[in-house]
């Protein structure tokens, strides 16, 4: 009942603020069309996040993040990934488009940078600029890092952490905060071990915060598996690098 509660206040919240703070954004990546989202608080020369949202592309929860971050003072973009037409209808083509960007990794960061300059162009500080993603994006904000991008902090929530074995562990410049639920059934021990490496290979500024009791979508109200109690506290300790690392 509780949690049909808190489902049912979330999708009010996104209904009933979502046209009027988010403005959609039209850029694109050669002759694929990509369609953003960015805060009505855009132009104002402030700390900016882009958000990197889940497997399905920009969701309830990708939105309702953006909205708490205005509300923060930043300027927010949420980016999208995949493009016009290619936005998937189940998990199962979810799936797919997702592998396919985590195997081409190089067209993953692309399409990062784009949505950076895209955050830049809403009027976000340069020096003062942070990644945050959830799942599939959380492997994105993982992937600003190791495409060494200009940018303050990375945060991966509930991200994918692993990478191709092939690939070569490189400096890790931006300061990385990794959200991981311990019952995280993608991500083994030997892919966390790997990860860890990977940040003391780097000399990276990292920390890695477990949440007891929680599967892979734990901050997402809409899913079977959220923990309204670790989603609040990591969602706290998001405000608490963000605030670190911009301002």
């Amino acid at each position: 009942m509780r949690k049909f509660l808190i489902l049912s206040l979330f999708m009010g919240l996104i209904q009933s603020l979502t046209a009027q703070t988010l403005k959609a954004v039209k850029y694109a990546d050669g002759a694929q069309e990509l369609n953003g989202l960015v805060t009505s608080n855009a132009g104002k020369n402030l700390p900016g996040v882009l958000i990197l949202p889940a497997w399905m592309g920009i969701d309830d929860e990708a939105k309702a993040a953006a909205l708490q971050l205005e509300k923060e003072g930043y300027v927010v973009f949420v980016a999208d990934i995949y493009g016009k037409g290619n936005i998937p209808a189940d998990f199962g083509s979810a799936g797919k488009i997702a592998t396919q960007f985590k195997t081409d990794y190089q067209l993953y960061q692309k399409r990062i940078s784009l949505a950076l300059e895209q955050l830049k162009a809403a009027g976000a500080q340069s020096s003062k600029i942070a990644v945050i993603g959830y799942c599939f994006g959380g492997t994105g904000a993982l992937e600003t890092a190791r495409a060494g991008f200009n940018v303050a902090g990375v945060v991966s929530i509930h991200g994918g952490l692993g990478k191709a074995p092939e690939r070569t562990n490189v400096p890790i410049k931006t300061k990385v905060l990794v959200e991981n639920p311990a019952e995280d059934k993608g991500v083994t021990k030997e892919i966390y071990d790997q990860l860890v490496q990977e940040m003391k290979d780097g000399k990276a500024d990292w920390q890695i915060i477990t949440y007891a009791n929680c599967g892979h979508t734990f901050t997402n109200p809409t899913s079977q598996e959220y923990n309204e109690v670790m989603a609040k506290r990591a969602w706290n300790h998001t405000l608490l690098f963000l605030g670190e690392v911009l301002k």
